[in-house]
């Protein structure tokens, strides 16, 4: 074999994935490595490397002697050392867009679940509490006429625009990264400042991206500046809020209450968010369809024999290393 691709951290399609990367004369092989000294070990001479979320810092990029493609088997890539990646040659890629639907589809229900407290609903009918108007979870208002406040307008947030102006709400968003131009057509306002669309949004939604500089970006005095009826609704990134923040916003009444596909660390039991009546917590599970883990499980090493062919991959997020992969491995169609 020409090529050597190895997956630190399988999670299926190994049948799939050693066929199409057989096609490029790679080697394919799997073992879940559980520390970063396990990953070097696997994949010190490996061509390319298929990971989910296991930490790929400076220090293991820079033992990859031969590698031209690290390719995430996600959306996130903050698990990766981009920069790291960058200044070694190395093209990274995500897969972006798999899960649209339903990860749009996700902070839409958890939006309803929310304004309809059909957890609260449900989990005191269960206890055999039926009395008061909707069952003790008053107040409920009027979803139509209300403003949605969308974190960030990439992929997700902007699916997921037209699923909510079918419920009638208003939608605001705030992305400092996006062009003005990039939210004509879907009949939103683009605001200027975070502060604003926390005072205005009776629901915020975040769909940002996690980076070194808005880790934490949620804290009390974000929540403060919400109104005490609105929902806190995050399925980006556990590490964008503060969860002891977010914690005192909820039992102090900042807040009515907060929907939550991701924290920090994952499904950690112990969290104190998780013991709330006013929390909805879906366990990370908001990408997952039949369809779309499929897609997430083909598209790697898709990427990773596109790129061993002599092709620029689709899902690139560090576009800026073309030049420094040029140099070192030559030019790609």
């Amino acid at each position: 074999m020409a090529f050597k691709v190895v997956n630190v951290t399988p999670i299926g399609e190994t049948e799939y994935a050693a066929e199409v990367l057989g096609k490029v004369g790679a080697e394919y092989i799997e073992s879940w490595c559980n520390s970063e000294d396990e990953v070097i070990n696997l994949a010190r001479d490996a061509d390319g490397v298929i990971v989910v979320l296991t930490p790929f810092p400076r220090k293991v990029i820079e033992a990859l002697t031969k590698c031209r493609v690290i390719a995430a088997m996600s959306t996130g890539y903050d698990n990766i050392d981009i920069d790291a990646a960058t200044e070694h040659s190395i093209c990274v890629c995500n897969v972006p867009d798999y899960c649209l639907d339903e990860m749009s589809d996700n902070a839409m229900a958890l939006l309803l679940a929310c304004a309809r407290k059909i957890v609260l609903i449900n989990n005191a009918i269960r206890k055999g509490e039926t009395a008061g108007a909707g069952y003790g979870a008053a107040p409920i208002f009027r979803l139509r006429g209300q403003t949605l406040g969308l974190v960030g307008f990439g992929r997700i947030p902007r699916t997921m625009v037209r699923k909510a102006q079918g419920f009638g709400l208003n939608i605001i968003a705030y992305d400092p990264y996006v062009h003005p131009a990039t939210v004509e057509g879907y009949d939103i306002e683009l605001v200027k400042e975070l502060d604003e669309l926390l005072e205005r949004s009776d629901f915020v939604s975040v769909h940002a991206a996690l980076t070194k500089e808005n880790r934490n970006m949620f804290g009390l005095e974000q929540f403060k500046k919400m109104k005490p009826t609105a929902y806190f609704i995050n399925t980006a990134r556990g590490g964008l809020v503060n969860e002891e923040a977010l914690y005192t916003a909820l039992t102090e009444g900042n807040i009515a209450g907060a929907a939550l596909d991701v924290i920090e660390p994952e499904l950690n039991l112990e969290c104190p968010l998780l013991k709330l009546d006013n929390l909805i917590y879906t366990g990370h599970s908001g990408y997952y369809s039949e369809t779309s883990r499929v897609e997430l499980r083909h598209r790697p090493p898709e990427y990773v024999a596109a790129l061993l062919e002599g092709k620029w991959p689709y899902g690139c997020v560090n576009p800026q290393v073309k030049e420094k992969f040029t140099q070192k491995w030559g030019s790609l169609i």
